[in-house]
């Protein structure tokens, strides 16, 4: 209770706020000027606002050199510690991980049901958003469906980038943060492959025919799950 007490005081300055959003968007490390010039205020005042997030473990920081010479600069960094707000307090974390291992303990028929089911639930996510704008898939441009998949995999804590390759036909989804990090760090092979054929509902609702590959996975040393799409006639 007292560390939530905590957060939610450093969260309630909005500045402090717009600046832990901002990191989060950027998907990189920031200075203590960056943070300064983005936000029009004092480095004195942005370096305040960035060590009351480190005090609650929202980010991390480290001296580091910039190749120009002088005395190493401060950067911050996304904490990989979790940060929940529940009241009451609940274990959700514990849940998905004795839903996990349950369903996996019945066998290959289950496995193949996990992955099943992450597909509908994607799909299912992206009708509703469809039905949200009040448009079909068929009835808008290849732009508009990127600009829905970037908001509804935003909305879904991804930290996405989507961008085209090659115009309205090859496209990438980036994924800077895995909503299922702490189950899949003990369970990955099921868990990724669930999350990717989740992914593969979300943009079977946009698109008829498409191949999708992984490209990266963040639990290979990369920063961030890629994914490469690359849709048919």
């Amino acid at each position: 209770m007292e560390q939530t007490l905590k957060i939610t005081n450093v969260l309630s300055d909005p500045t402090r706020y717009s600046i832990y959003e901002y990191i989060m968007k950027k998907h990189k490390e920031v200075t203590v000027q960056e943070i300064a010039d983005n936000f029009q205020i004092h480095p004195n005042v942005a370096r305040l606002h960035l060590s009351k997030l480190e005090d609650v473990n929202m980010l991390k920081s480290e001296n580091k050199k910039t190749g120009r010479g002088g005395r190493p600069s401060r950067i911050y960094r996304l904490s990989d510690e979790v940060i929940e707000l529940n009241f009451p307090y609940r274990d959700f974390h514990l849940l998905a991980k004795i839903a996990i291992e349950t369903m996996l303990s019945l066998g290959e028929q289950a496995e193949q049901a996990l992955f099943e089911t992450g597909k509908r639930y994607g799909k299912e996510l992206m009708d509703q958003m469809l039905s949200k704008h009040s448009v079909m898939k068929d009835e808008i441009s290849f732009e508009h469906k990127m600009e829905i998949l970037q908001t509804t995999t935003l909305s879904l804590g991804f930290y996405p980038d989507v961008y085209v390759q090659e115009e309205e036909k090859k496209f990438y989804l980036e994924i800077f943060n895995c909503p299922f990090y702490e189950v899949a760090k003990e369970h990955k092979q099921n868990t990724c492959s669930m999350h990717f054929a989740f992914i593969k509902g979300l943009i079977g609702s946009l698109f008829d025919n498409f191949e999708i590959k992984t490209k990266q996975n963040m639990f290979e040393g990369c920063d961030s799950c890629a994914y490469h799409i690359n849709l048919k006639n």
